[in-house]
């Protein structure tokens, strides 16, 4: 369907190094089956399977919803803070005396402008009194050790593809053992990979 070279179109390439074949696909509804630009596979791509990584362009047109747009715009509150006796008491009184100053005002104020007034107060109390929730940061477990490992493996499977015998086949083997061991521990998972 795509004009490609034959080196692009396989994605499969059996332990003999000899036998190429085009066994993976993308799936796609027919409804979207026009927005398909290219198919292809990408050799090069270090994927850790005999099998070739393949990729779609797919023609896209996506709209944001105001729903979407208002949920980045959101504070979140440190609400755990409501736990301990002296927030509490000081969160009732800043809040008590909020809504107070707010009776004082007029009613001939329109609804929507009445409810806008309401809700900057409590917004404004509750980020004096709690204070702003911490975004949680995830400490990188891919460092540069992590690198080294995978590019020995990138290696071991260059030298088998360059030459496909017995000794580079168990190196190759060997090496993804390692690499899997490694990153299982890295991330505190406590499998054996055998």
């Amino acid at each position: 369907m795509f004009p490609h070279r034959n080196i692009h179109k396989y994605t499969w390439t059996s332990p003999d190094g000899k036998t190429h074949s085009q066994i993976d696909h993308i799936l796609i509804d027919r409804r979207w089956q026009s927005s398909v630009l290219d198919v292809r596979s990408f050799r090069g791509a270090d994927c850790d399977t005999d099998h070739h990584l393949v990729i779609v362009n797919v023609r896209e047109r996506l709209t944001v919803g105001k729903q979407a747009v208002q949920r980045f715009d959101r504070q979140i509150f440190n609400l755990r803070k409501l736990n301990e006796p002296e927030v509490r008491e000081q969160y009732q009184i800043e809040i008590t005396n909020r809504i107070a100053a707010l009776e004082n005002l007029n009613d001939d104020e329109d609804v929507d402008r009445t409810w806008e007034n309401i809700k900057e107060n409590i917004q404004t109390s509750v980020k004096e009194s709690l204070g702003l929730q911490e975004l949680k940061q995830n400490k990188p477990w891919l460092v540069e050790e992590c690198l080294g490992f995978l590019d020995q493996r990138k290696q071991a499977k260059m030298q088998r593809i360059q030459n496909p015998s017995q000794s580079n086949v168990d190196n190759l083997f060997n090496v993804r053992c390692e690499v899997i061991r490694y990153f299982r521990n890295k991330k505190g998972i406590s499998e054996s990979y055998n």
